[in-house]
Formats: C-alpha cells, structure tokens, sequence
C-alpha cells in the first residue's frame, strides 16, 4: 500500500493479496496518482540518513558478545519491550496455562511475549539471561545477526520503529556500528 493525500494505491504481490485487492471495490490508480506515489517513496528513500553497517552482521556480532557497548546500552535501556512491540518481524511468545475464574478448568495459550522480560528468558528453573545486557544482547544478535543461519536474512526491514518509539533514544544502527566497527563486514 502506498498512501496519498486522496487515498491509498494497493498492489498485489501474490494471488492471495490479488484475490483480496479483487473483492475489495477499488478505482483504477491514475498515471498521475501513481507517478505521485512513487515520487514520494523516492524522496523518503533520499531522506533516510540511517544505515546498519553491513548487510550480514553475524560473524562481528557474535565476535563481539563481551564489548563494553552492551554495558553502556543496558544501563539506559528500561526493558519496556517499545522496539519488540513495534518491530514487524519480532515474534516471540510465551505459553502460558490460564485458569478459569470459576477454579473448575485450564486452557493453555499463547500468547505475545518479549524477548526483554525475564520470565521470557527462565528457563527450566534458571535465567538464561539475567539481566538487561545479556537481553538485549539477545535481541540485536538475533535480529541482525543470527537471523541469517534460520531465515537467510536480515530480521531488520529498516523501518525504525524500534529507534522511534524507545523512550531513552537507543538507535539501533547506532549499536551495530559501534559494535561491529572492528570487524570486517561483507
């Protein structure tokens, strides 16, 4: 979808989203919307002054798990889980059995959870990560870095929602350019 002042343009990638754009009662886009639409997408392209260092930060991430930087970062990260919440990839979860007010059954859920929480990270009576360094650790390996090993890819799409609605200015890109600045990247 891109949006305009007007409205939005829609295109399909796959037969299921064609079928979808189908049902729906849409205008064909003019020229003009369309030329609009991707000048817009050209100028925010232009606008982004944010890069990661590399495309496939693995190697120099897992190189670097003891750099000073993680310290520096969990002392001002608050754990809250904004970047989680807001990231389109993250995906953690947690099952959980829920009790009925009555006391007279269970159901077991899932339900979402955040890679920030301690109880996300206990495991079989022990904290695998105790604390907001190895958590976040934790988080930016396996979104820039290990990723890649399950996904052949990236966990980050760029969109920044993780560095806009952290509440203490964390920056990703900023934390993987330290981290990895002496480490040659692909």
């Amino acid at each position: 979808m891109r949006e305009l002042d007007d409205g939005f343009l829609v295109r399909a990638y796959s037969d299921a989203g064609a079928a979808i754009r189908d049902a729906l009662p849409l205008a064909q886009a003019s020229a003009t919307q369309c030329r609009l639409a991707q000048e817009q997408e050209d100028a925010a392209i232009e606008a982004q002054q944010r890069r990661l260092p590399g495309r496939n930060l693995r190697d120099a991430l897992l190189a670097n798990l003891d750099h000073p930087r993680w310290n520096a970062v969990a002392e001002r990260c608050l754990a809250c889980g904004n970047c989680v919440a807001v990231c389109p990839s993250c995906f953690c979860n947690a099952e959980r059995e829920q009790p009925a007010v009555t006391g007279g059954s269970t159901e077991h859920v899932r339900q979402w959870d955040t890679c920030y929480s301690g109880e996300h990270a206990y495991l079989h009576g022990y904290p695998v990560r105790p604390d907001i360094r190895t958590r976040y650790r934790q988080w930016l390996t396996h979104k820039l870095g290990t990723w890649h090993d399950q996904y052949g890819r990236s966990g980050c799409v760029g969109c920044g929602r993780c560095i806009a609605w952290c509440p203490v200015g964390i920056d990703i890109t900023e934390e993987a350019t330290a981290l990895c600045a002496d480490r040659e990247l692909p």
